[in-house]
């Protein structure tokens, strides 16, 4: 009986495989046929809605057309939506924009990027009506670009300024009996407080301080000139929490007016002479981003924009990390390339490894030697985000980019009194007195940790000698700012860590000038490149089998383990930017 259980089960998982297969097939073939298709008719209205987040770049998935939960990818692109824009602005078919920021997410960069880029489109003379229910401090700093902007009569608007939280994971350590030995330079490198201390430390808080109001003021300079009302008035605003409902947002003049969808429907009717709303021609913004994709200029000449997002990992990684080996690897090809004439280092990190770090910044070094080669920061591009920027020609952020960190420390746990309370014990054989060192069961020496701490010392040396000689400073002009502190890109300008001011378009003219391209045709190119659709199917199915394994298997502990993997790539010698930090 069980042998025809088993043969069963066997046809049955064939029939469900092949019928997989079938489906994905079609959905590819459907996709493939949407992208072809797109079909954009006079007369339409770009519609964007921020409501997934937002990253660097969104991988074309050759699943996300599929009918199913988790065929779509869930993310935007800011590369993609800005490209998006840009085309549109000349595109005599697309009228205006309907925009619905209401949820948006994503780094303070990123969300101004998208603001600059809706405030240039607005120079064509087309319109952007924004429209949402729910508006919250990040969504408005995109909406307030709007030419009118609308709330829902019974919609909620937050504006009371950002905060940035903590968690501190000593009292959770010592209950479970484990003891951090850490490793460090500077009094600002505290991405090891959250182990060692339940508060931040008096200097944490100084630069924690310092680089949320330097965003905040970036804010409300925008909002400023976008809604035209002073700063002060804003500020205000915000500090006595004026406003909280729709009426009050009106009344306070941060958008034109309450007004139901249908209204803002029958608005932009009017807009584009259509009398009937259900006649709108609006095209969704993935769908633009496709057909933009496939209007692209072959010409030879390029410039090349490898995008590092992530947290940065020695050896091979995509996808969400940034490995050493992998980024090396894709700098020496474009310095190789003699079609490509400058590279543009798009930068999104809150660092990580030192060593991966330094394996990036000597590929940088022997590109600047060969081609121009110019840093963009995006959100965060801090620690080993600045490593990996500081030997190039030029490094470009915004003022509200989090940068600097100039800084390392090592991080190691000592699990012994872990082991002891569990009733395991363990027993060592070694050829050498310090074979064992760093091992968790077993507790560092005053001579071991002098080790550590010399090793975190030299690296910190060549880190902050590495920056002196990137940017033109004097060692001592560079330590100045350094010791681990975290800068707003306006903050670092001021302290020569940046030359310019300015986003991802901003660093790709400075790269085209560089490179004497300028009157010559060009075109601009993205890596790493993406894969073939077969590869993108396996890794995808991969891993989306492996996260429904393992949440099934581990149910609400899960989460847990996401965090215990992240904390694992913390080990070892780390160039990374204090904290999870996230203005909120």
């Amino acid at each position: 009986m069980r042998f025809l259980l088993n043969v069963l089960a066997t046809i049955l998982g064939l029939f469900l495989f092949f019928g997989l297969l079938v489906l994905i097939l079609s959905g590819i073939a459907s996709s493939a046929a949407s992208q072809q298709e797109v079909h954009i008719e006079d007369n339409s209205v770009l519609k964007i809605t921020l409501d997934k987040p937002i990253v660097e770049r969104a991988a074309d998935s050759p699943l996300k057309y599929l009918p199913f939960p988790g065929g779509d990818d869930g993310v935007i692109g800011l590369i993609n939506l800005k490209q998006a824009i840009t085309h549109a602005k000349e595109d005599d078919r697309i009228k205006g924009i309907y925009l619905d920021a209401g949820m948006a997410t994503g780094g303070m960069a990123s969300l101004k990027e998208i603001h600059d880029a809706l405030v240039d489109f607005k120079t064509s003379g087309k319109f952007v009506v924004g429209y949402s229910e729910i508006m919250t401090e990040r969504a408005y700093y995109v909406a307030s670009a709007a030419d009118e902007l609308y709330l829902n009569p019974q919609g909620i608007m937050e504006f009371n300024g950002f905060f940035v939280e903590t968690t501190f994971f000593k009292g959770t350590l010592e209950k479970i009996g484990v003891q951090p030995e850490i490793f460090r330079v500077g009094d600002f490198k505290s991405a090891v407080e959250p182990f060692i201390r339940t508060d931040m430390s008096k200097e944490s808080r100084e630069q924690t301080s310092s680089y949320l109001n330097s965003t905040y003021d970036t804010y409300l300079d925008d909002l400023s000139k976008t809604i035209n009302q002073p700063v002060a008035t804003l500020r205000q605003m915000a500090d006595s929490m004026k406003v909280n409902t729709a009426s009050e947002a009106a009344k306070y003049k941060l958008v034109k007016a309450t007004a139901y969808y249908d209204e803002i429907l029958k608005n932009i009717g009017e807009k584009i002479g259509e009398d009937n709303i259900e006649d709108i021609n609006f095209i969704a913004l993935n769908k633009y981003v496709d057909a933009v994709s496939n209007d692209q200029d072959y010409a030879t000449n390029r410039i090349a924009v490898i995008v590092a997002n992530g947290e940065i990992i020695p050896g091979e990684a995509e996808g969400t990390q940034i490995g050493g080996e992998t980024f090396a690897k894709e700098i020496r090809k474009a310095r190789l390339d003699d079609n490509v004439k400058a590279i543009v280092l798009r930068i999104n990190s809150p660092g990580g490894s030192a060593l991966a770090s330094d394996v990036i910044w000597r590929e940088v070094v022997l590109t600047k030697k060969v081609k121009p080669i110019i840093a963009s920061m995006s959100d965060v591009a801090a620690s080993g985000g600045y490593y990996m920027a500081m030997g190039c020609d030029t490094i470009v952020a915004q003022p509200n980019t989090i940068t600097g960190s100039i800084g390392i420390f090592a991080l190691a746990f000592n699990a012994t009194e872990l082991v002891n309370k569990l009733g395991l014990t363990t027993d060592i054989v070694s050829t050498s007195p310090f074979a064992d060192i760093l091992n968790p069961t077993s507790e560092l020496s005053d001579y071991e940790r002098m080790v550590m701490q010399h090793y975190v010392e030299e690296g910190y040396e060549s880190f902050v000698g590495k920056a002196a000689e990137g940017r033109n400073m004097s060692v001592e002009a560079v330590k100045k700012v350094a010791s681990g502190r975290v800068w707003t890109g306006a903050q670092a300008k001021e302290r020569n860590l940046v030359d310019v001011l300015g986003g991802l378009d901003d660093a790709l003219q400075i790269a085209v000038d560089q490179s004497g391209l300028k009157d010559e045709e060009y075109r601009v190119k993205y890596y790493p490149e993406t894969k073939t659709v077969f590869e993108q199917i396996m890794k995808e199915l991969g891993q989306e089998v492996s996260t429904y394994k393992l949440q099934k298997e581990l149910g609400l502990a899960y989460p847990l383990i996401q965090q215990l993997k992240t904390l694992e790539n913390m080990q070892g010698v780390q160039a990374r930017m204090p904290y999870e930090m996230m203005v909120k």
